[in-house]
């Protein structure tokens, strides 16, 4: 894939248009601001939110989106995907997870594939490495739809990435602003940053954070692949982990709030 076509990809990816749901979660920020949490502080309670979340987020996900993005064959596919659902506790997290993996999944085959009348249009190729990765997501999907695997988002992110040619780095980037951009999203919906300032924010404190996480997880695993290859791996230093306890706790008490506007 050359500069031009990736560069295509990525805006096509980063567009908030795309039907993957993500507005419909905040990610565990309505119930930390219902809780009066961070309020009192000097920092403002978005950014105090977003720097935690997303440091949280990287060590538990980056692992799974690597690992989904160099995976060949559908059972190491599926052990990592009841992999992500065990490690994941938390319901709701658990939930909203699942909701935008399908949707994901969904925008793959409806959005992303060709059809005869549009074929013309298209003179990309495909690497083999592509075609097999888009045949092991048709067969995903089906096992989802099926309900026989849970996918999710990270899961799905990785496999999907990896069908349509984005480079590891990229899709790991990218799935990290993702996640603070719909942060800051919510932020905007739930009053705390007006649209003027959640712009400043993205440009001058998300895209920092961002840097600093993906490259500080960038090589975590999960020992999916390690263990078929009969590799030692050391879970403690190169496994995911989830670092923000007080965020868990907050996003599993999301449902037990009076009133809502988030499904997570």
């Amino acid at each position: 894939m050359d500069t031009d076509e990736e560069t295509y990809l990525l805006l096509l990816l980063a567009d908030s248009n795309l039907p993957t749901g993500s507005f419909v979660a905040s990610s565990g920020l309505e119930s930390y601001i219902k809780h009066g949490l961070g309020s009192e502080a000097i920092e403002p309670t978005t950014l105090t939110f977003l720097r935690d979340s997303l440091a949280s987020y990287s060590r538990t996900t980056l692992a799974f989106v690597g690992d989904a993005h160099h995976l060949s064959v559908l059972p190491q596919l599926i052990e990592l995907d009841n992999l992500y659902d065990a490690m994941t506790l938390n319901h709701v997290a658990r939930r909203a997870s699942k909701a935008q993996g399908v949707a994901l999944l969904t925008l793959y085959s409806k959005g992303f594939t060709t059809t005869p009348s549009l074929s013309s249009y298209s003179d990309v190729g495909h690497s083999e490495r592509q075609k097999s990765m888009r045949y092991l997501l048709d067969q995903f999907k089906l096992l989802v739809r099926r309900e026989e695997v849970n996918g999710h988002l990270s899961v799905c992110w990785g496999a999907l990435t990896a069908a349509l040619g984005l480079p590891l780095a990229r899709a790991q980037y990218l799935h990290l602003f993702l996640h603070a951009r719909s942060l800051v999203s919510a932020a905007v919906r739930l009053n705390e940053l007006g649209p003027y300032n959640a712009q400043q924010t993205l440009l001058h404190a998300v895209g920092p954070l961002v840097a600093v996480e993906a490259s500080k997880c960038k090589d975590l695993r999960t020992g999916v692949l390690a263990k078929s290859h009969g590799e030692l791996f050391d879970e403690m230093e190169g496994g995911p982990a989830n670092t923000w306890p007080l965020g868990e706790l907050l996003a599993t008490r999301h449902d037990l709030q009076h009133s809502r506007i988030f499904n997570s």
